[in-house]
């Protein structure tokens, strides 16, 4: 039975995964480090001691991803700062669907919750959220199953009573090995074959998931 849905963050219902890729690379670029858009990809969702590893081996072995990071930070800081952010299109839709059916709704995010809790009120949608779970307030980050297991624990139920809605690899495989229903909504990347194993189901936008959700909960 499921009775919950749990939300990836960032490319799920805030589209600022374009973002991520910009001040990478220009971050990357301010260090010297010859990081590509697919290097980027790679690392959505990924906890950072294993984005550092997995950029040491593919980037630079003297990559150095905490300046790096910390720049990146910097700069998309400034620039949100300066221009805020976008939601996905569908996200006020299907998370104000869950909210008026009383359904449970959390998070489970790499982004810390300071910066996804400013992000999320600057486009109204923080209230919507009723737990927050963060991979700082876990032991593993994704792709470990911790962060989808402590959203569940917040919300008082077992992982598959939950759905997950998510749009990397990384997210998903953290999603299915903690047991979730794992439900794609792809925003940079589609599903390969060895992903598509792994979902429950995938729906090109958050306007279909909120269908989808409907006949889930039996909601006329």
């Amino acid at each position: 039975m499921t009775r919950a849905v749990i939300f990836d963050l960032d490319g799920v219902i805030l589209d600022t995964e374009k973002l991520y890729m910009r001040f990478w690379l220009e971050a990357a670029h301010f260090y010297g480090y010859p990081m590509q858009p697919e290097h980027v990809l790679g690392i959505r969702s990924l906890a950072t001691k294993f984005a550092a590893e997995k950029l040491k081996r593919e980037v630079s072995p003297d990559f150095d991803i905490e300046i790096v990071k910390k720049k990146r930070i910097e700069l998309m800081g400034e620039f949100v700062e300066k221009n805020g952010v976008e939601t996905k299109p569908g996200a006020y839709e299907v998370l104000s669907f869950l909210h008026e059916s009383h359904i449970p709704c959390a998070l489970a995010t790499a982004t810390p919750f300071e910066r996804a809790s400013s992000m999320l009120k600057s486009v109204d949608l923080f209230h919507f959220f009723d737990e927050i779970a963060c991979a700082y307030m876990v032991k593993n980050g994704k792709p470990e199953p911790d962060v989808y297991i402590y959203a569940a624990e917040k919300l008082s139920m077992n992982p598959h009573e939950c759905i997950a809605v998510e749009d990397s690899p990384n997210g998903i495989l953290s999603a299915y090995r903690a047991g979730c229903k794992t439900i794609m909504v792809p925003d940079s990347t589609q599903p390969d074959e060895e992903i598509s194993k792994m979902l429950y189901q995938k729906c090109d936008s958050l306007f279909d998931l909120k269908e989808f959700l409907r006949g889930e909960f039996n909601i006329v």
